[in-house]
C-alpha cells in the first residue's frame, strides 16, 4: 500500500512496510520532500503516530543499518548478535548463523570464501542433522565476527559519476569491490558481492577465473552500470587488460569476450599493492594467521 501512497517519489522516500525513510541533498529540499510525503498520506486518510517518527536527522537506523552523511554501516546491535552467536553444532544452528550475518555481506570482502567452510558442513541429504566442525570452520565463524566488529563503512552510490569494477579471484572464488571516487578524488567503496566457484569452475585457468570475476560483477551490478557512459574494470590479472583488443584462441575467453562487447567499459591493470580495496580480496582470507 505504502508503495502506491509514494509511487513516483523513489529519487527521496523508501517506503518498507509501514516504514518511510524519506532523504534529500539539501535542508529546503528535505522540507519539501517531506511535505510532499505527508500530503500522500492525508490524502490516503492514513495516520502517523508522531511519537514514532523521527524528524530532521542527520543519521538513523534503518533496517539494520546506520545511513547518514552518503554513507551507511551496520548496526549495533545486529552486529553484537552475530557476535555473540555460539559455535554451532546443527545444521540447522549453521543455516542460522549464515542467514544473520548474511544480510551484512555486501560489507564484507570475500564473504562467500569465508563463509566455504561452513556452506560445506550443510552438504548432504540430511537438513538437520549434526555436523563436523573443524578448525577451518572456527577460523571462518572469527574471521565474519572480527570483519563485522571493526565498523565496515560503505558509501552511497553516485549515479552522476562513474562507477569502478574491482575484481579478483583466488583457488576458492571471486570477488567484486563497486567503487566510485569522490570529488577530493578518493576512493570508497560502495558494495562487496562474492562467489564459491563451483567444482568445475575450480578448474578453470587463472585468466579464465580473473575473466569469470568480471563477468559475475557486470551480471550482478548491472542495476548500477546500465546506463552509464563508460565504467571501468580494474584488475590486478595483466593478461585481461588485452581482452577487449585479442582474447587469444581460448574458446571460453572468445564467448565471454564477445559477451562483453555489450557494455561500454574501460578495463586497467592494478596491482593489487595499490589497491586497498582489491587488495583484500586477493587471497585467501582464511590462510590470513
Amino acid at each position: 500500500m505504502m508503495n502506491e501512497i509514494l509511487e513516483g517519489c523513489d529519487e527521496y522516500a523508501i517506503p518498507y512496510l509501514d516504514d518511510i525513510a524519506i532523504f534529500s541533498q539539501t535542508w529546503d529540499e528535505h522540507l519539501k520532500h517531506l511535505q510532499d510525503a505527508l500530503e500522500r498520506i492525508k490524502r490516503a486518510k492514513l495516520t502517523i503516530k508522531p511519537p514514532k517518527c523521527k524528524f530532521a536527522q542527520d543519521e538513523v537506523q534503518y533496517l539494520g543499518h546506520i545511513v547518514g552523511h552518503g554513507k551507511r554501516s551496520p548496526a549495533e546491535l545486529k552486529v553484537k548478535a552475530i557476535q555473540n552467536f555460539p559455535i554451532p553444532t546443527t545444521k540447522t544452528e549453521v543455516r542460522a548463523f549464515l542467514g544473520l550475518a548474511g544480510y551484512y555481506r555486501q560489507y564484507i570482502p570475500m564473504f562467500s570464501v569465508i563463509t566455504a567452510p561452513l556452506t560445506d558442513l550443510l552438504k548432504g541429504r540430511n537438513k538437520k542433522g549434526k555436523i563436523e566442525w573443524n578448525e577451518e570452520c572456527t577460523k571462518a565463524i572469527e574471521l565474519l565476527k572480527d570483519k563485522l566488529t571493526s565498523k565496515p563503512i560503505l558509501h552511497a552510490p553516485d549515479f552522476t559519476k562513474p562507477f569502478i569494477l574491482q575484481t579478483d579471484a583466488s583457488d576458492l572464488g571471486y570477488g567484486v569491490v563497486l567503487a566510485q571516487m569522490d570529488n577530493e578524488g578518493r576512493e570508497h567503496p560502495i558494495l562487496y558481492i562474492s562467489k564459491k566457484f563451483t567444482s568445475a569452475e575450480r578448474k578453470y585457468s587463472t585468466t579464465e577465473k580473473e575473466c569469470a570475476a568480471i563477468l559475475y560483477g557486470i551480471k550482478k551490478l548491472k542495476g548500477y552500470i546500465d546506463g552509464q557512459t563508460e565504467f571501468c574494470i580494474q584488475t590486478d590479472h595483466n593478461p585481461l587488460v588485452w581482452l577487449k583488443k585479442n582474447a587469444g584462441t581460448n574458446q571460453r575467453l572468445l564467448r565471454w569476450a564477445l559477451a562483453l562487447q555489450a557494455h561500454n567499459y574501460t578495463i586497467e591493470h592494478k596491482k593489487g599493492k595499490d589497491n586497498l580495496n582489491v587488495d583484500c580480496l586477493s587471497r585467501n582470507p582464511l590462510n590470513t594467521p
